[in-house]
């Protein structure tokens, strides 16, 4: 995988990762997460398609969102800004974890952009819990990287994203990637999860966006049952239930991934919405 790249949009600055040619196939990372742990998609779908891997506002060499409590919207409006900035007028989308929040929301406002959308370990927000229990959870995950540190985050928090089986390359591959995480972007990202709703977002895509959902079937961080609490909101999605893996999919079965994705977005490549 080459170096990052950037790009001056609206939204400020935003790097990324790009390999191929083709249909573009757009990958949007999690919390703890950045571009450059796509890295086994940018090598194994580059063939087929053009495919590319944001660093989200406020990870790697990206702009910060201004506001400190961004919700979804706004990192929706930073994608359309950066696939405008790459003349991208529409393209396959995929969503991990936090980054299925932000797919489903530019989805949802920008449905005739999105070629096919692929959610995968999917983070549903916690915008229902009530604002204790909100408040709580944004507490314990800003406590540990004030306490911890980033590296000492993901020491702690690294290893659960994972299935039981992962080596140590993995185990270790995971935790140097979160523990990049920035003080001005992880912050801002745990706010915007803590009001995030993916259901309401999914419930409004039009019924003709083709839409699959992908988890690992040793999911401990969104587990299986939750991933298949959206599918219910969409019965005639495809639902992968890939065996062995954890939270960090794309990166524990590339090549099972690789395959779910890839063919997903082969079959409509030249479907989506109308403007």
């Amino acid at each position: 995988m080459t170096g990052a790249r950037e790009v001056r949009t609206a939204a400020g600055t935003i790097t990324y990762h790009e390999a191929g040619s083709g249909a573009p196939l757009v990958f949007l990372h999690g919390i703890g997460s950045a571009g450059q742990s796509f890295a086994d998609q940018l090598d194994g779908l580059s063939g087929r398609f053009r495919v590319i891997a944001w660093d989200a506002p406020g990870y790697g060499g990206s702009a910060a969102p201004a506001a400190e409590a961004p919700d979804a919207g706004i990192y929706a409006d930073a994608l359309a800004a950066f696939l405008d900035a790459l003349e991208i007028p529409a393209c396959h989308l995929v969503g991990h974890s936090l980054g299925a929040l932000m797919a489903a929301r530019f989805a949802a406002l920008w449905p005739q952009r999105v070629l096919s959308l692929a959610l995968a370990s999917i983070a549903v927000g916690q915008g229902y819990l009530p604002d204790s229990e909100r408040e709580t959870l944004v507490a314990q995950r800003l406590g540990d990287l004030d306490q911890l540190g980033a590296r000492g985050m993901a020491e702690k928090r690294g290893p659960r994203l994972l299935g039981p089986d992962a080596d140590e390359t993995m185990i270790r591959r995971v935790i140097d990637t979160m523990a990049a995480v920035r003080p001005d972007g992880y912050p801002r990202a745990v706010r915007m999860l803590s009001q995030g709703d993916v259901l309401t977002d999914v419930a409004r895509l039009p019924a003709g966006l083709p839409l699959q959902i992908v988890f690992g079937s040793a999911d401990v961080i969104t587990p299986p049952e939750r991933n298949r609490s959206v599918a219910v909101l969409r019965p005639e999605a495809p639902v992968h239930e890939i065996p062995g893996a954890g939270h960090a999919v794309y990166l524990e079965k590339p090549d099972q991934f690789n395959a779910v994705i890839g063919g997903f977005a082969a079959r409509h490549a030249k479907t989506g919405v109308p403007a």
